[in-house]
Parts: C-alpha cells; structure tokens; sequence
C-alpha cells in the first residue's frame, strides 16, 4: 500500500525516502541488465526507473512488442522482474511523449502518418517546428489509449500491493514544453476550437464580444484571429491562452489517469513532471510550475517532480535550487511533497567532445540541497548510458536509428555506455549512501524556516506564447522577465540565503496570506500586477505583516490596465522611471537607517513620491527617491525599486527591520556558504552545510544565538557538503552532536566520515563504547565525547564500537 501523506511516501505504513536510478532497458543487451542493476546498487540507490518508448514498442500500427519476441531488449516485463528480483522499487515513465533524445520524442511515426491533423500549426499559421501533437485531438488520444492498453496490461501486475515493485507511474513527459521553448502554441483547429468553447464558458456573451471583437463561431474567422492576433486584443489574448493551456494541460494528465486506471493501474502515485531549467540557471523553471500546477494538484493522488538541470551548483546559481523547490511546494496540496523525477547526474558531457566538464560536487551538492528542502524522491538521470539501435523500417533520416544522438548514448552518465565508471560516481555513490545510512530519519524531515517566505505568483511565469508582432504582448512580458527572477533572484534570493535565512516561498496568488503563518514576505515585483494579488498583499501590510519589495512597485495589472491599489496603500506614488543611457551612468546612495554605504550604480530606478514615509535610497544628482520604508495600518513595507547591488548586511537589516531573524547563522566573512537545518517531530535535527567555494573554510554556527557544536570551530573542506546530526537516537544511544556524518548505523556501531582534524562525536548513552586506537573516550557534563585521532584528510572512516 503506497500512501502520500503529510509529504511524505509512505509504503506498507512506513515513510520512504526513495534514491533512483534511470537506466534504460531498451538501450541495453539484455546480457548487461543485471552488470548496470549491480552498479545502481553499488552507488546506493534502492529504485531503478525507465522511459518506456512507444516508438519502439510499437513502431508499426497494432505491432506491439513488449515481450522481446522481436528483440530481446524490449522485454519490460522481465527488465522489471529482475529490478524485483535485486530488491529495487521500480518507476515507470510510458510517456506517451517520452523525450530521452528519441526520434518524434518517443512518438511512432505511423501516428503523425495517420492523424496529421494532430500536428499543430503556430503563429500565423506557421508549422510547428518541433514535434509536438495536440494532446487531446481524439485521433492522438485514441492512439494514446491503445498504447496505454498494452503497456498497463505489463504494468499492472507488477504494481507494488500485486505482488510486483512499481510504486508509481510517470503521465507524458515535460507536457507543454516543446511548444513553449519554440513559441508555437498548438493552435490546430481542433484547439483553437476548444479554447473558443472554454472563453464561453469563462467569460459572460457581453465581456467576451467587448474582448474579442470577431465572430467566433466561423471556424475560419476565429482560427485566423488567433493565430494572427490584432493589436486591439492581443494582452487579452496572451492572458486567456495561458489560462486555457493550464486547463487543457490538466484535462489532458487526467484522461492518461483514466486510461492507466481502466487499464488496472490503481493506488500508486501518478506523477507529472515540471520542466524549465536551462543554461545551468532556473529562471525559466517556474514557467514549467505555471503551465502544469492545475495538473497535478487537481485530485489528490498526483504528484509533481522536478527537471533539475543546473551543471555545478555555486555561488552563482545555488539559490535557483533552492527557490524553485520552494514554488513546488508553494503550490501543493497539503499532503503532497517533493520529489525530482530528472536529477542530472554525471560528468556533462553531452556532445561527447569534452565540452561539458562538471565538478564532483556537482550531484552531491543538489543531492544535499534537495534532501534539506524535503525531496522524498530523486531519480537520477541518467545513471547508466546505452546505444541506439537501427529500426527496421527505414526512416530515410541519415541513420534509421530510434534516437538522433548517434549509436552511443549517455556518454555523460556516471556509467558509461560500455558499462564503465568515470569520475563522478564514487562522489556522487557517496552522497547517495551517506542519505540512505538515515533514510528513516530524512523521510520524515522537514526544513526549519525563519518566519519569512518567498512570494511565487504563477502568472509571472505564464509567458509561454508571445505572438512576435505584438508590441503590447512584448511590452508586458519584457517587463516582467526582466523582475520576476534576475535582480530578484540574484540580489534579493542570494543575499537572503548569504545570510543565513532559511525561508519557505508562498504562492501569494491561489493562496491566503496571513501575517500569522507568514510574517514577512519577500516580493520581487514587476510594474504589473493584478488587482487581486495587490489587494492581498495590500490587505497582509495592513494586517500586520511585514514585506520587501525589491523591483517595480506595480502599476498595472496583467492586461496592461492601470492599477495602483498597493503603491496606494502604502502611501507611494511613482512619478517615472530612471535608465541607462549612452553617457548616463546612474548612481544609488543610501541614507537614514541604510546611511554609510558606498555610493553604487543602477541600470533602472523607479521615481518614487514617497509621501510621509521614510527615504532610504535616492539618486545622487537628481535626488529622485527609489527605495522607502514605508508603514501601512499595523504592518511595515520597505520597498526597493532600483536595481540595487549584492548588499547582503542590507537585505539583513531589512528583514530584521521587519521582524524576521536569521536564525542559523555563522561568523565565516567569505561568504559562499548555504546553511540550513531540517527537523522531526521527535526534535532530531541535522544541519546542513556546503562549501561552494574552491577553498576549505573555518567556521563556527549559532542557532538563536547559542552556539552549535559545543562551540567548536568546524572546517568545511572545499567543494564539500556535510549533514551534522544534533539530539539524534539509534537505539539506545543519542548523538547529542557530531562534526563527523553517519554512514551507517547498526545494533554494534556507528559509522562516520570524518570531516575535521579531530572531530568529536557526543553520545548520551548507558553503553559501553569499545575502546579502539582510531578514538579516545572522555566523559564530560554526563556527555561520552569520542575523539577522533585520524585526520579527515589522511583517513575519513570512523566506527565507534558498542559493547
């Protein structure tokens, strides 16, 4: 019985923390299935997942093969069994899209062939220049629904409950993604159809003439107005389409759900997966939450998984980890956690020329990162690389393969296509073990926060289709890419971290916002914002809360209409903006509490009329105001409308202003270091810190000003994560505190890595610990300190003994 609650996964009644491997079965001879299951095992997982491609299950119409009878890599069933046979869950992902560099991402050929009506056209009629279909033309949907018959006839007794190991199952891939990344809405009649019978059922007969002045009900006529929107309705249009994508995208996961249960697969998790990152940032992440939230948040039973896709995680980008799995979970059910279903792993080398080379730390870290923030799931993509092998119809495409990456493929993966290991196994097999040797703790963690969130408001992000000739559609959209992430992120997110906050994110959108479970909230704010959102964060202000706005402050709402309902609550008026020019260099100077800091310079500044608030920023020469605290009915806003430089102290005292503490804190000046500490209900504790940096670092943590550790200095390696245990049971012995982390826990001993020169382990136990020449034993206030007396860099293994 696999259960989601509390955001947990809970199987046969206990919580699980689930590490897996993607290892693609078709890919393999059926004589390296078990050598490539050994190697998973090896690294730590307990779960292997797998694509499963209907291009070559069925690549002809009604030919399907499933059971290997045309070639003995495609047999699931038996690829399943044996993931069984090894003690491993299994996750299955039978797409209808599957990507995974498949030719038609995973789609037969004969589909397009036979429902070429599904092929969707774009802007002005234009082809679509990727190969996406329109999810629920009938024609794809009752190709969709044969494919669903045969595989769930392969999956279903295989469910765990029926005897077999899979404990969930994937619907479609990265839905909505190859018409985002192409700007080409899948506008076939069919859909432009549908999206006119949603606008009735959305908007009154009189509206909805006043926002689309063309008659609807001629096929003709409305297929050319909105492929080809004029100017007079195109902020209407570009609102409605996400509105309607969001809906059609959910429709859609639901009737895949309704073919897996027809078919017999019932009560497992049905996950969607979110797509977005790129270029080794996140910026674009939330766009994938945008489009697809309704989808799996609109029955219980669904859950999401992230695309994780960053490269090295740094200085430079470690807060777009950390946000985007803080928007997860900003828009989840109650019970639903996080989980990431594409965690990238391995060496980067994806154009198998060496020109993707990521450090080792690269897995380990986003591997740390994700546990803190409370991932129950990881599947790591892609553990093992493959080949790809000849169809036997001939494409006529330069290789008649199934895939277009050549005959090798994973040559990034931590096992290579041969089967062989490269360099980032052993860290990233570390990281991996070093979570399971806790798994029962870490299932049921949560991350401590500091009474701040991080606002996410999905509209921002439901900029997926901008029709090109549009000035106003582009007008809108510039503005706020340009505020919704960036400066935000960078500035406002970084500093925050740098800092020492540990805070959650609120979807200030869909969700209330109450000064009592959100005392500070932390906006980056575009000149647009709807009047709903800005009454509510209006009405919080007013409420008592407190707010950081860093950005615009709004004065239009998403349709372009002017809207000022926030700047006049908090008493602001904006007068103008303030830009770059060809010989204008503009500078920020700070005064009142923000006084003493260095004069710097901006690209952008809003002209604020602050009215009787407090100045803390204004332009040097001209003296026009760009930054205020401001106060409204019981709550405080300080607002930031410049593109303001990587002042961590500032944003510090901000939020201190506001009444939001950093509650884990260190003394280290460099910086460069993510802290944070997750908790269960019994009061076990671990911190968790990374060293980003290349170069070790002495530090020492306070937790609500009393000091970690005893005390103690620690050193964090460079490029090194640890997760310190505080007030931790086995048993019959309690880690009061360890500078070493566990590795592996029994009734006999406890096994650490050793992370210091000489690093301490205090047990609150009745037990005798064994002496050993690798430790000494004192006793201290009623504490066992266990002393190491090797050196982390020399030897880092570390049992301690129980009689």
């Amino acid at each position: 019985m696999i259960e989601i609650i509390n955001k947990q996964i809970v199987i046969d009644g206990k919580p699980e923390l689930i590490m897996c491997g993607e290892v693609h079965y078709y890919r393999l001879a059926r004589s390296e299935w078990q050598d490539r299951i050994d190697k998973l095992k090896d690294a730590g997982c307990n779960a292997v997942a797998s694509y499963v491609p209907w291009l070559c299950h069925e690549p002809l119409e009604g030919e399907f093969d499933l059971d290997g009878h045309t070639r003995p890599e495609l047999d699931l069933g038996e690829f399943i069994d044996l993931c069984e046979a090894n003690g491993l869950y299994f996750f299955v992902r039978p797409g209808p899209f599957i990507m995974a560099e498949m030719k038609n991402e995973g789609i037969p050929f004969w589909v397009y062939e036979k429902h070429p009506e599904v092929i969707p056209h774009g802007w002005d009629g234009a082809e679509a220049t990727t190969r996406t279909l329109d999810y629920l033309a009938p024609g794809f949907l009752a190709a969709a629904r044969s494919w669903y018959a045969a595989v769930m006839a392969v999956v279903a007794p295989r469910l765990h409950g029926q005897g077999g190991s899979i404990i969930g199952v994937q619907l479609d891939n990265e839905i909505g993604m190859l018409s985002w990344v192409s700007n080409c809405p899948d506008l076939t009649e069919h859909v432009v159809g549908d999206f006119t019978e949603w606008l009735g059922r959305t908007y009154e007969a009189d509206k909805l003439q006043e926002r689309y002045p063309f008659h609807r009900c001629d096929a003709d006529v409305r297929l050319a107005a909105i492929r080809s929107p004029e100017e007079s309705y195109a902020a209407e249009l570009l609102h409605d389409l996400g509105y309607y994508m969001r809906d059609r995208f959910a429709r859609y996961v639901a009737v895949l759900r309704e073919y897996a249960e027809e078919f017999g697969v019932r009560d497992v998790p049905f996950f969607v997966n979110i797509h977005g990152t790129g270029g080794g940032r996140g910026f674009t992440y939330p766009i994938g939450i945008s489009q697809l939230y309704e989808a799996y948040t609109q029955a219980p039973g669904y859950l999401s998984g992230s695309d994780i896709y960053f490269g090295d995680l740094t200085v430079s980008n470690f807060q777009d980890l950390y946000l985007i799995n803080g928007f997860m979970d900003a828009v989840h059910l109650p019970n639903q956690p996080l989980t990431s279903l594409e965690f990238e792993c391995g060496d980067g080398n994806y154009g198998n020329n060496f020109g993707g080379r990521y450090d080792v730390s690269a897995a380990d870290f986003k591997t740390r990162m994700c546990i803190a923030q409370g991932n129950r799931m990881i599947n790591y993509y892609l553990m093992t690389g493959g080949s790809n092998y000849r169809m036997d119809q001939q494409l006529g495409d330069g290789n008649d393969r199934v895939a277009f990456t050549g005959e090798r493929h994973g040559f990034a993966a931590p096992v290579s296509p041969e089967g062989e290991l490269n360099y980032t196994y052993p860290r990233m097999q570390r990281a991996i073990k070093t979570m399971m040797a806790v798994k029962d703790k870490l299932a049921v963690m949560n991350e401590e926060h500091d009474g701040i969130a991080f606002a996410f408001i999905p509209d921002y992000y439901m900029t997926e289709y901008r029709y090109p000739k549009s000035e106003k559609m582009n007008e809108i959209l510039k503005n706020i890419e340009a505020n919704r992430a960036y400066g935000g992120w960078e500035i406002m997110g970084r500093g925050m971290l740098l800092a020492g906050y540990r805070f959650a994110s609120a979807d200030i959108q869909n969700k209330p916002l109450d000064p009592a479970a959100t005392p500070v909230l932390a906006l980056p704010s575009a000149r647009y914002l709807s009047a709903a959102i800005q009454r509510k964060v209006a009405d919080f202000v007013i409420a008592g809360g407190g707010l950081l706005l860093y950005g615009e402050v709004p004065q239009l709402d998403m349709e372009g209409k002017p809207c000022t309902i926030l700047s006049d609550a908090l008493g602001i008026q904006v007068e103008g903006i303030v830009q770059n020019g060809p010989h204008s260099w503009p500078s920020v100077i700070a005064e009142g509490w923000a006084a003493g800091r260095p004069e710097v310079h901006t690209h952008f500044a809003q002209r604020l009329a602050p009215g009787q608030n407090d100045v803390i920023l204004r332009l040097y020469d001209s003296g026009f105001v760009c930054g205020v605290e401001a106060t409204a009915g019981r709550g405080r806003a300080i607002v930031i409308a410049t593109a303001y430089s990587g002042d961590v102290p500032l944003f510090k005292t901000a939020l201190e202003r506001l009444g939001a503490q950093a509650g884990l804190t260190h003394d280290n000046r460099y910086l460069g270091i993510f802290t944070t500490s997750t908790v269960n209900n019994e009061g076990e504790r671990f911190v968790h810190i990374l060293n980003l940096d290349g170069f070790d670092k002495e530090l020492r943590l306070t937790d609500r000003g009393g000091q970690l550790f005893g005390g103690r200095s620690i050193r964090i390696a460079s490029k090194d994560g640890v997760m310190l245990p505080i007030g931790m049971t086995f048993g019959e012995v309690r880690i009061v505190y360890s500078t070493a982390e566990i590795t592996a826990v029994s009734q006999e001993s406890l096994s650490f890595r050793l992370t210091q020169a000489e690093d301490v382990i205090a047990l609150d136990t009745a037990r005798e610990i064994l002496p050993s020449a690798d430790y000494s034993v004192e006793e201290q206030d009623g504490v066992k300190l266990v002393v190491s007396r090797k050196h982390a860099k020399v030897d880092d293994q570390l049992t301690v003994l129980f009689a």
